[in-house]
């Protein structure tokens, strides 16, 4: 087949390697505009370094960019990873449609950070969606559909590298295959189990300590690696990655206020809220540096009985 692909980052990147890999003629990659100052695109870098040829249009809402597709007589283009909004006029020209990747059980938490809000929820599973892509967000027919079960201690970085990565990467493997040999089922989504979430960024990534510690916990999860979850001590921004949660058996201030640091160890920087104590093994103290709870209790000047900010 003539393949385009469309997409960025490392997971971009991946797929095309796997499409190269087995043999595919991609014909075009799509990917992002370079941003002044930062590093190319590694979907980028792997195109060139395979002699690929590279188009970084600014808008897909073109016709000039569409006559240049067309141009390209593709049979399919695979999306992996596309950010910017590809109209339906676009999405049609190759001659097999196009198909996309999705890290939901879609409809369920369609948008842009669908594994960090299902991590936020307390959600048990989440899992992936290869789809037909349409104007509407993430609303297309679905073509395939996989389940991964979401641990209680699991990270964004656990659930997606170890996990969605790899597995949307074999699973647009196997919808391509699917469309190419017209063997593919295509499922209109359930409206009725629909829900759309926006970006999960440092705002939603805020800690209030006088939440429960199950919310707590899971809103640090679901922010490990990326944004960082966050609190504030003496007003200052305060960013916490890896904890443990330890549940109190008793009702009241026995184990300490919300917010309050109850104890510091070698390690760790033990931290109170409604429903138990938060262990703090990592954080990123004021230099930037990301240290353990006890070095972080030590470079904020925190001892027994401070308190951050609720």
């Amino acid at each position: 087949m003539r393949i385009i692909v469309n997409g960025q980052q490392a997971f971009g990147e991946a797929v095309l390697r796997a499409l190269v890999e087995r043999g595919e003629n991609v014909v075009a990659v799509y990917c992002a505009p370079d941003k002044p100052g930062a590093r190319p695109d590694p979907l980028k870098v792997a195109a060139e370094s395979l002699g690929l040829p590279v188009q970084q249009p600014a808008s897909f809402k073109n016709s000039e960019v569409w006559a240049q597709i067309a141009a390209l007589q593709p049979d399919l283009c695979v999306m992996a990873f596309v950010t910017k909004f590809v109209p339906s006029e676009c999405l049609a020209i190759p001659r097999l449609g196009t198909i996309q990747y999705h890290p939901s059980l879609l409809p369920k938490y369609r948008g842009p950070s669908a594994i960090n809000w299902a991590i936020a929820q307390g959600e048990s599973e989440t899992g992936l969606t290869i789809f037909r892509p349409s104007d509407g967000l993430d609303e297309g027919a679905v073509i395939l559909q996989k389940t991964v079960r979401i641990g209680p201690d699991d990270t964004l970085g656990q659930v997606y590298f170890d996990h969605l990565f790899p597995m949307g990467v074999q699973a647009l493997m196997e919808a391509a295959d699917l469309v190419k040999a017209g063997k593919h089922q295509e499922h209109i989504q359930d409206e009725s189990h629909a829900n759309y979430e926006g970006w999960f960024n440092a705002q939603a990534a805020q800690l209030h300590w006088g939440l429960h510690i199950q919310q707590l916990y899971n809103l640090i999860r679901a922010a490990n690696p990326a944004p960082g979850a966050w609190c504030l001590y003496k007003g200052e921004k305060v960013q916490i990655f890896d904890t443990r949660k330890h549940l109190s058996p008793t009702f009241g201030s026995v184990s300490g206020k919300p917010g309050e640091v109850t104890h510091v160890t070698d390690t760790a920087l033990w931290v109170a809220c409604q429903g138990g104590q938060l262990e703090i093994l990592k954080g990123k103290a004021p230099n930037g540096q990301k240290v353990s709870g006890s070095e972080l209790a030590q470079a904020l000047g925190l001892t027994k009985g401070a308190f951050f900010d609720l």
